[in-house]
């Protein structure tokens, strides 16, 4: 299995080598080439196809440096102004036209003459966007496109003081972990309040986007906004009602599990209750895990990672450090979170996060090094649309090279101690991570079902829901404001509702392709590959099959998997 990370920009054959979108009328001509251009045969047709897809890639690619340059430093004005121009200006123009020549690729004579299993995904993908358009949701589209990225300018601003420093909230996470209680407790109450101050703005934020987003799902003929965004989101293989189970099933298996775990920790810990900010902690006179200091060391460390499991993966990070591809420290006026934006074109893609020295960010880091991967697999993928793979499987190249890499982090924990140490960690959190998972997902089923709901019907009904997931191990007494707002800090609910769940299903997927691993980690590699470089040419039933996997989130799955973790984490 030989794959290269010299990854090649794709070679123009319709546009220009040296054009580049400046505003839509420089765009205009090659959308009227593919509107108007006569296809008398399928050979004709697969070359209109390609021309389209090339179009695609360069303007997706535009758009995705815009939002990347904006992320990275939200206090510049004038890349917040050319990412509002492409959204405002560029991006309404261009829809239209997406679907005339969906319309027109539907329509087409020779369509019946494309390879069926071939064009099968792609082609429900443009039967499914047609369905969806509407005129009248280009002006909100374009609104809800400028208004998401909010939640980055307003979060970017927070920071706190720490004996006498100022870090961002990433940073300040670290002193969670420190052996000093009072100061965990100090730190906790001070990002809380930080958060807390911005409380209006984000719940008028929230308030604007559900209603914007509401009326684009009745504008489009649907009863609310989530029975349109599933479909948006091309969830052919679940419904709601399977959501519904998993919400059940992890309080039924996955609970139970987490409260032990908390017990334990209080156990560790010697303490009479658990709070909130003694979660990340370590007993007294255990040093916090520091698995590197700067970004470079981070992508050092990780590319040395990823050789041991295969020089491929390794190679994919150092090609995009000798890119520029790589942004890691946390920084004040820097957006919150962490992603890898693939980049249509060029194909190398961008990892942006906010690292300050902790565990948490290794997994970040091999986490977005997963879907760096993925990006360079699919590059060579004859159309653009192959390339856009169902976001489940996607999560699943992402958090199956959390586990995968586990075995390989001595270049990160060079003490035994401090690896089993980092490992237990992983493990709890693979383990504690769902019901946060449910949590959110359940809210935006019911944030979005209701939504003439009111500022303090939605923070009555967050906290139903929040204590629903959470463990009676924890003592929350007196911390009521703070939770109240706590979800907040899920961009998710802002810049990519009901993407969520996908996290859940993935991480079923993830522990499954480690269970193989740890029994042929040669074999579940190759699984890995075979899987992401289908792209999004097949179902997601046979992306997961092709990875040696069933699809499959029901409650019995999730228990035996639940099972399988709390064992590997029992024999450490």
């Amino acid at each position: 299995m030989k794959f290269s990370a010299d990854i090649k920009k794709l070679p123009r054959q319709f546009l220009p080598e040296d054009f580049a979108i400046k505003n839509w009328d420089s765009l205009a001509p090659f959308f009227s080439n593919l509107d108007e251009r006569e296809i008398r045969s399928v050979t004709e047709l697969e070359k209109w196809l390609r021309d389209a897809s090339e179009l695609e890639a360069v303007i997706s690619e535009d758009a995705c440096w815009r939002q990347i340059r904006m992320t990275c430093d939200t206090e510049n004005k004038e890349l917040e102004e050319s990412f509002n121009f492409f959204m405002m200006e560029i991006q309404p123009m261009i829809q239209p036209y997406a679907d005339k020549l969906n319309k027109k690729l539907v329509a087409c004579p020779f369509t019946k003459e494309l390879d069926a299993e071939k064009y099968f995904t792609y082609l429900r993908n443009v039967k499914k966007n047609i369905d969806l358009f509407r005129e009248e949701n280009i002006a909100i589209t374009a609104e809800l496109n400028v208004m998401q990225q909010q939640f980055g300018m307003i979060s970017g601003k927070m920071s706190v003081e720490v004996n006498g420093q100022e870090y961002t909230l990433q940073q300040a996470a670290k002193f969670l972990e420190d052996a000093d209680r009072g100061l965990r407790e100090s730190v906790y109450r001070k990002i809380s309040e930080r958060r807390l101050q911005d409380k209006e703005a984000l719940n008028e934020l929230f308030s604007s986007l559900l209603q914007k987003r509401h009326q684009v799902a009745l504008n489009a003929g649907f009863a609310n906004f989530r029975d349109y965004r599933f479909q948006e989101l091309g969830r052919f293989d679940y419904t709601k009602e399977d959501c519904y189970q998993f919400h059940e099933a992890v309080k039924l298996h996955v609970m139970p599990l987490v409260n032990q775990l908390y017990a334990s920790k209080k156990q560790k810990l010697g303490l009479s209750d658990l709070r909130p900010w003694d979660i990340e902690a370590e007993p007294a006179g255990t040093q916090p895990l520091r698995p590197f200091q700067t970004g470079a060391e981070l992508t050092e460390k990780t590319i040395q990672c990823f050789n041991t499991m295969q020089s491929f993966f390794g190679d994919c990070l150092a090609k995009m450090r000798e890119m520029g591809r790589l942004d890691l420290e946390s920084r004040k006026g820097k957006a919150p979170g962490g992603y890898n934006c693939p980049l249509a074109e060029t194909g190398a893609p961008f990892i942006f996060m906010n690292a300050a020295g902790t565990l948490d960010d290794v997994t970040t880091m091999v986490h977005e090094g997963g879907h760096a991967i993925h990006s360079f697999l699919s590059h060579e993928l004859e159309l653009n649309g192959f390339k856009e793979y169902p976001t489940e499987i996607a999560e699943v190249a992402s958090m199956s090279m959390e586990l995968f890499s586990m075995d390989h982090w001595q270049v990160f924990f060079r003490e035994k101690e401090e690896l089993k140490r980092a490992k237990e960690q992983q493990l709890e959190r693979v383990i504690t991570i769902f019901p946060w998972i449910a949590t959110i997902d359940k809210f935006q089923h019911w944030a979005y079902e209701n939504p003439a709901h009111s500022a303090t019907e939605r923070a009555e009904k967050w906290l139903e829901i929040l204590a629903e997931f959470s463990s009676p191990e924890i003592d929350f007494s007196g911390l009521e404001a703070y939770r109240l707002y706590s979800w907040h800090r899920q961009l998710h609910l802002y810049e990519v509702p009901f993407y969520y769940i996908e996290y859940g299903i993935a991480q079923l997927g993830a522990i499954g392709l480690w269970k193989q691993y740890k029994q042929n980690p040669e074999k579940a590699v190759s699984n890995y590959v075979n899987a992401l470089k289908l792209g999004g040419t097949k179902t997601l039933p046979e992306l997961f099959k092709t990875a040696g996997l069933q699809f499959d989130f029901s409650p019995v799955a999730i228990k035996d998997l639940m099972e399988f973790v709390k064992t590997e984490l029992d024999t450490l």
